[in-house]
């Protein structure tokens, strides 16, 4: 009997996410004979999932919301940045057993920016960042690791934005939510990963008057597309950049492994997604 690797995206909700139809087109745009599929699973069911899908012939697991702290406990290896980070979101079961975990999705998000924005330096002054949960500690440590002078966060809750100081250093300043908006002063990135403003979600409230024009300004958001956070910083002058690129940019590292061949992300990626 043929066997051909299997991979999977666990969460719960999972019926929204967008990787089964990303790893599907490589799949059959490299002729590989293998399946991705999403699986939605408890918190409850965690571990008995991840410990049971090596016997099913999966080779690996994308890992999203609300697992990607938790998965860490059941792996036998933990990557230099999932371990700095405090999350993975990609899982490689190996032939002996062992559970690898890695987080793309500061590379993910790297990437994306780098591709729609060529020009864009980290360096160049202060990052502002809306949003202290999973994906913006992976973007924190990836724009302090690219030289980032300054990380100016601010969240809804306070305590969250203030524990990631507490764990990522001085060059993170915290504002309050009240004032999030005077970050824009002097930020010549930034970056939305709150869900405010995603399809059925509150919307983005925090004035966006202080954007000064030819800022690179990123919504991780990819559901809708174009968010009235982007469209209110391109009508000032910013340089936009869509979160759909993230999720593309982030699953190369696992589709690699799992099947052996590393994948383009290029605007035919693109319209397979979103068709």
């Amino acid at each position: 009997m043929t066997t051909f690797p299997k991979a999977a995206v666990i969460g719960n909700p999972i019926s929204h996410s967008l990787s089964p139809k990303l790893h599907k087109h490589w799949l059959a745009r490299y002729g590989i004979s293998g399946d991705y599929v999403a699986l939605q699973v408890t918190e409850d069911a965690l571990e008995q999932t991840i410990r049971d899908l090596p016997g099913q012939g999966f080779v690996g697991i994308n890992v999203t919301l609300p697992h990607k702290v938790n998965v860490l406990q059941f792996a036998d290896q933990i990557s230099d940045r999932a371990t700095l980070i405090g999350a993975a979101n990609t899982l490689t079961f190996r032939e002996d057993g062992q559970i690898l975990a890695d987080n793309t999705d500061g590379y993910g998000f790297m990437a994306n920016v780098k591709q729609y924005a060529p020009t864009w330096d980290p360096k160049s002054g202060p990052a502002a960042i809306f949003g202290a949960g999973g994906a913006a500690r992976a973007i924190i440590v990836s724009l302090a690791n690219a030289g980032a002078p300054e990380i100016l966060l601010s969240n809804r809750t306070r305590n969250k934005a203030e524990a990631l100081r507490a764990e990522f250093g001085p060059r993170i300043k915290v504002v309050d939510w009240v004032h999030a908006g005077d970050m824009l002063e002097t930020a010549t990135t930034v970056v939305n990963t709150t869900s405010l403003g995603m399809t059925g979600a509150a919307e983005f409230k925090v004035s966006l008057d202080a954007l000064q024009p030819g800022t690179v300004v990123n919504d991780i958001i990819y559901n809708p597309l174009r968010t009235a956070f982007l469209n209110k910083a391109e009508a000032a002058g910013c340089v936009v950049v869509d979160g759909l690129g993230m999720l593309l940019h982030q699953g190369v590292p696992g589709f690699e492994r799992w099947f052996g061949r590393r994948p383009e992300v290029d605007e035919e990626v693109r319209q397979a997604v979103l068709a």
